[in-house]
């Protein structure tokens, strides 16, 4: 039809229609936000195993991309050990432990990234997330009158 219409079109009497020379709509176009993430496509960073299960923690829009950051299930799970499972996690989170720059956090998918600062109340440590030298999240442990401050520029 757009080939007869730019072929034709001034000899045709029809009224030109864009929507008519649209494509029919295939079947393969994305229908909204990605909320979930295969283990094998994860960032090399987090140093999940493969086998350990399909799916990886999908982090939360926020002010880290999710390439650059951290959720902090990762963090707690398989860094820290603090937790086993998914719901042990979860359980210390909402009871409102977790601290990142300061601020209480319950979401455990929120992405922490590059020089934020998590606090941990019932342990009482603090840790910044620093890259080690193979470009890996390390959690630095530091001290409280360190954590009140962040290097934002080198």
């Amino acid at each position: 039809l757009a080939q007869a219409i730019s072929a034709f079109g001034s000899r045709l009497s029809l009224p030109f229609c864009p929507s008519a020379v649209r494509a029919p709509s295939s079947g393969n176009m994305a229908r909204g936000v990605v909320k979930h993430l295969k283990r094998m496509f994860a960032p090399r960073h987090w140093m999940l195993d493969k086998l350990k299960g399909r799916w990886a923690p999908m982090p939360s829009a926020g002010p880290h991309k999710m390439r650059e950051c951290l959720p902090l299930i990762v963090m707690l799970r398989e860094r820290l050990k603090y937790a086993l499972t998914y719901r042990e996690v979860k359980m210390i989170v909402m009871q409102r432990l977790i601290k990142v720059d300061g601020k209480v956090r319950t979401d455990m998918f929120y992405p922490a990234g590059f020089m934020d600062v998590v606090q941990i109340e019932k342990t009482k440590e603090t840790f910044r997330l620093l890259y080690d030298t193979k470009s890996r999240f390390t959690l630095h442990k530091i001290s409280k009158e360190e954590a009140t401050y962040k290097l934002c520029r080198v």
